[in-house]
């Protein structure tokens, strides 16, 4: 059908119907087209209910069949675009249409066999994840019900209830108030929400710490003088501090905790003194470096509503050691960075105060925690680095460097044994002699610290390791050239007495 618009006002159109061009009706390719076109719509309305209804109409409006309304409908019940049912209507030959409707037709059913499978995929995979779930949760009810287990939340909240049991004396009362209130959250909580999840770590974190318990302290003067002997030469003020310390918590009968800067050039001890000092206090030893620290979240925590938010390092401390009065080693605090997440020296000060760290605020916790019995003992390499609000909480003692005698002693009694040990190599197979270590520290080794004497040291033994080894080698090399050499002169040996025996 064509219109032409002939006026405007009021609308009048000018239709001329469109006639198919003649077609025999008895064509054997015309009726086979026609077969199939039925036969596919038929596949498509078993696979699909969507054009049921146009079928439906179709039966009782079209009166008399024919191929070219076949053809029509075929096109329009199809997923074809306007052009592609444009291009039907247009197509005045009734077999290139019914071709034409054929293709649209048989693109639907595959559509419609992609659908399908795709439906399929989607229902086994959710049936199998209902099916899961529901035998889970009957197992659940089942254990629940025999007493084998109980739901997650009461599981949880019996877990942290045993865990704080231990400290349930000690633990102060505002904690203790704030871990009952969490643990009656969790309860109205659902297991599947964020917050449960946050309400969980906190807890976790919470009933983790050691509140209120303290490790004994060894107040013995003479063990510790001991024990600061063994492990380091020399360092006097330092241990005479320590041991002052240790005086004042035997007459006390406790002890406080204390801020000791340690200052001195790279190599001096200042780190590896830390850990003979809490061994001579019979404290647990934590060890952490703020050295280009720019984040005060690492000190101070963050905050409980931030995703992967944690506490700060002292709170970590405090999880790691079980104790509450460990000793602390802050390393390179002369090191300290300041970034766009805040300035650490000045979060330091509330940790290192003596009067404000009784009372510690930890941004993730959110409660108090004394850090008063806790011994920090810092390190720098450069005193005036540190900030003087900073500076001015702490007891610096220098430690100026080791003299040529210290330095012999040291590499004597401490590194050329420990070395020795770390090469292999056995006390009767090297002597060094006091002549060569006192060349070695005079002429290659004349920094304040012994950093590089040791890693003299350990280069003198490992050129020792080596010419061991190769000697070894050798002479294992030569026996088996003598052994070779036997065999082959035996070998010549039976070769001439069985010539001999022919000749004769």
């Amino acid at each position: 059908m064509i219109s032409l618009q002939v006026s405007e006002d009021p609308l009048t159109v000018k239709i001329d119907h469109l006639k198919d061009n003649p077609y025999d009706k008895d064509d054997d390719v015309i009726k086979a087209t026609s077969f199939e076109v039925i036969s596919t719509l038929r596949d498509v309305l078993k696979t699909s209910s969507l054009w049921r209804d146009h079928v439906q109409t179709y039966t009782q409006h079209i009166g008399d069949f024919s191929f070219p309304r076949l053809a029509d409908f075929g096109a329009a019940i199809s997923g074809g675009n306007k052009v592609q049912c444009q291009a039907v209507l247009e197509e005045l030959d009734v077999y290139k249409r019914l071709r034409l409707s054929l293709e649209l037709v048989k693109k639907e059913m595959e559509i419609s066999k992609i659908q399908e499978s795709i439906a399929k995929a989607i229902e086994e995979k959710i049936s199998g994840e209902q099916r899961r779930y529901l035998l889970n949760e009957q197992l659940k009810a089942i254990k629940k019900e025999l007493g084998l287990e109980t739901d997650d939340k009461t599981a949880l909240s019996a877990k942290f209830r045993e865990r704080i049991e231990q400290y349930k004396d000690k633990c102060p009362p505002h904690v203790m108030q704030v871990i009952e209130e969490e643990l009656t959250k969790l309860q109205l909580l659902e297991a599947s929400s964020s917050e449960f999840n946050v309400t969980r770590n906190y807890l976790d974190w919470l009933t983790a710490l050691p509140w209120g318990n303290y490790s004994d302290e060894n107040f013995d003067v003479l063990r510790a003088q001991k024990i600061l002997d063994e492990d380091h030469y020399g360092l006097n003020d330092v241990k005479e501090r320590i041991l002052e310390f240790i005086a004042v918590g035997k007459l006390r009968g406790t002890s406080q905790g204390k801020i000791i800067c340690l200052s001195g050039p790279p190599g001096v001890g200042k780190t590896s003194i830390g850990r003979s000092i809490a061994r001579a206090l019979n404290r647990k030893f934590y060890r952490f470096s703020v050295g280009g620290l720019a984040d005060v979240a690492e000190i101070k925590g963050h905050r409980r509503t931030y995703i992967g938010a944690m506490p700060g390092k002292m709170v970590q401390c405090l999880k790691n050691v079980g104790t509450a009065n460990p000793l602390v080693l802050i390393d390179e605090i002369d090191k300290l960075g300041r970034g766009h997440a805040g300035d650490p020296a000045s979060a330091l000060l509330e940790l290192l105060d003596p009067e404000q760290n009784a009372n510690f605020l930890d941004h993730y916790l959110d409660v108090p925690i004394d850090l008063s019995k806790v011994l920090f003992v810092c390190t720098a390499n450069v005193v005036e680095m540190i900030p003087n609000p900073l500076l001015d909480r702490m007891e610096v003692i220098a430690i100026a460097g080791y003299i040529t005698d210290e330095k012999m002693h040291i590499a004597r009694d401490y590194l050329e044994k420990t070395t020795r040990e770390a090469c292999g190599v056995k006390p009767e197979q090297v002597e060094v002699t006091s002549a060569a270590i006192l060349a070695l520290i005079e002429n290659y080794c004349r920094e304040a610290g012994v950093r590089n004497l040791q890693k003299q040291i350990e280069k003198i033994y490992r050129k020792i390791a080596l010419q061991l080894v190769r000697k070894a080698a050798l002479s294992e090399s030569n026996v088996a050239e003598e052994v070779a050499e036997s065999e082959e002169a035996k070998a010549e040996g039976v070769d001439k007495s069985s010539q001999n025996a022919g000749w004769k």
